[in-house]
């Protein structure tokens, strides 16, 4: 049931499952966790809007319609207590906040007025029934008569030195609050966010967000003793850190979208080197068990259905398959040299294959496996062909010799074997299979994307390197648009 409006600036949340967080500098409330909590949109009356904006200290503040203040700050007095049919506060006309962590959450004491200030000789004690003789002298107005400056006069400069003092601690909040590293200081510029995180906007990033924020209550986190598995643990657990779950989940798409070093991370999170370690490895296990609970694998009448019609050459094919190599550390042991030392690359590698539907979707993900190993070793061991039938055909590269181990067919470019050059149908062939074969490295360039895999891995990320390379190929499929916008318009 949609939302209904009233004069008091308050917007009921349309998605029940929707979670919103206090833009108030220093308020870390959440409607996740915080449901004796409300959370009021900013008025549209502009005079009204603006004495928010200064009264939370939010100076050149871009308001969106997911911006909330929570009912904490707002005076009682101003709250209008279970008048919805959700039980939500509602706020009174012209209602603004004033309660802060700055100012200990409470009105300022009402100052003594000038009169009170203003020290005055004793009087004598009369009694109640007995009047004050007042004394007359009547005198001719002397106009060369200059009076003492007034207590008003003397409380100006007072009045100057506390503003002063107010706009150098304004600006010193503007200041930390512009070097806070988080995803609230990023929300306003989608470049920003496809920076640091690979999505395509805020919008797109918050959209993801809010697929997975029903589950971040039951992570598993990952401490230095052990992993929690107890459900009383995991309660307790739920925010070991100074970071909000979101917060978190930037940290761990920064440091896979960017590749930064772990204190790196830690000194612009404002957290030690080794709370962005147990915050990377948690979120990549997290995600990884979440991402991959989502089937992947399309079946065959969606395959048909979302079938592009530049496949008509090859109207069978059911996945596109290519490996990719990802430069890791050389390790030390010789054995181990030779096992992960891949000639193609001439550099030590981990391995893995990818495969994408024909519209575009990441549809299949092997885990990684030494530089060493072959394409049709892999194909083996990754389990692929297990899922093949004999009405699939699967489309690769000349690297793939395995027409004898899979069920199905294979459309794979023509080879010369003894010949000097290519008759004119293996061209064409060739060619057709090359045109269509590209996505799937296009494909592979949106996960190396994440600059974490255009460098050389530490060998230190061997225990996570399995759950970081499957979260960035799934990811692939959340974070674009289309692989070809021509391919979207067919449903």
């Amino acid at each position: 049931m949609t939302s209904k409006r009233t004069k008091f600036s308050f917007q009921r949340r349309e998605d029940s499952t929707a979670s919103y967080h206090c833009c108030v500098p220093q308020c870390t409330a959440s409607s996740r966790c915080n449901s004796f909590l409300s959370f009021h949109t900013f008025p549209k009356d502009s005079e009204l809007q603006k004495k928010w904006i200064i009264n939370i200290r939010r100076d050149c503040f871009k308001i969106t319609v997911h911006t909330r203040v929570c009912s904490r700050h707002f005076s009682p007095a101003n709250l209008i207590e279970h008048t919805t049919p959700g039980g939500h506060r509602l706020l009174k006309k012209g209602a603004v906040p004033v309660l802060f962590e700055w100012n200990s959450y409470s009105l300022p004491a009402t100052r003594p007025s000038v009169w009170d200030r203003t020290e005055r000789p004793n009087t004598p004690h009369l009694p109640d029934d007995e009047e004050p003789v007042m004394e007359v002298d009547c005198h001719d107005h002397d106009y060369c008569y200059t009076t003492e400056p007034a207590a008003v006069d003397l409380a100006l400069g007072e009045t100057e030195e506390l503003r002063s003092e107010l706009s150098k601690l304004r600006r010193e909040m503007e200041m930390a609050i512009s070097c806070k590293f988080g995803l609230e200081r990023f929300a306003s510029s989608d470049d920003d966010i496809r920076f640091y995180t690979r999505f395509a906007s805020y919008a797109h990033l918050m959209s993801f967000w809010s697929q997975i924020e029903s589950a971040v209550h039951a992570i598993v986190r990952v401490t230095r003793a052990r992993a929690v598995t107890k459900a009383d643990d995991v309660r307790q657990a739920v925010n070991p850190t100074s970071l909000q779950p979101i917060d978190e989940f930037f940290l761990f798409m920064t440091y896979l979208s960017l590749g930064l070093l772990q204190k790196d991370l830690a000194h612009r999170f404002g957290i030690h080197q080794s709370t962005v370690s147990r915050i990377i490895n948690t979120w990549a296990n997290f995600l990884y068990n979440v991402l991959g609970a989502v089937g992947i694998w399309l079946d065959e009448k969606t395959i048909r259905e979302k079938m592009p019609e530049v496949f008509h050459q090859y109207p069978d094919t059911y996945v596109i398959l290519d490996c990719t190599e990802l430069r890791c550390q050389t390790p030390d042991s010789l054995l181990l040299q030779s096992e992960v030392f891949s000639s193609y690359k001439s550099h030590s590698t981990f391995k893995g294959l990818i495969g994408i539907a024909p519209h575009g979707p990441v549809m299949f993900v092997s885990p990684l496996y030494e530089g060493s190993i072959s394409d049709r070793e892999i194909l083996k061991q990754s389990g692929l062909i297990s899922l093949l039938n004999p009405s699939m055909a699967i489309m690769v590269d000349k690297g793939f010799l395995v027409e004898d181990i899979v069920p199905c067919r294979v459309h794979i470019p023509a080879f010369l074997k003894k010949k000097t050059q290519l008759s004119g149908p293996e061209v064409r062939k060739t060619q057709s299979i090359a045109r269509l074969r590209v996505h799937v490295e296009r494909i592979i360039r949106r996960v190396k994307e994440h600059k974490l895999f255009s460098t050389v891995i530490p060998l230190s990320l061997t225990g996570s390197i399995n759950q970081l390379f499957a979260v960035a190929c799934i990811l692939v499929n959340y974070q674009n648009g289309p692989l070809v916008k021509a391919w979207a318009t067919k449903s």
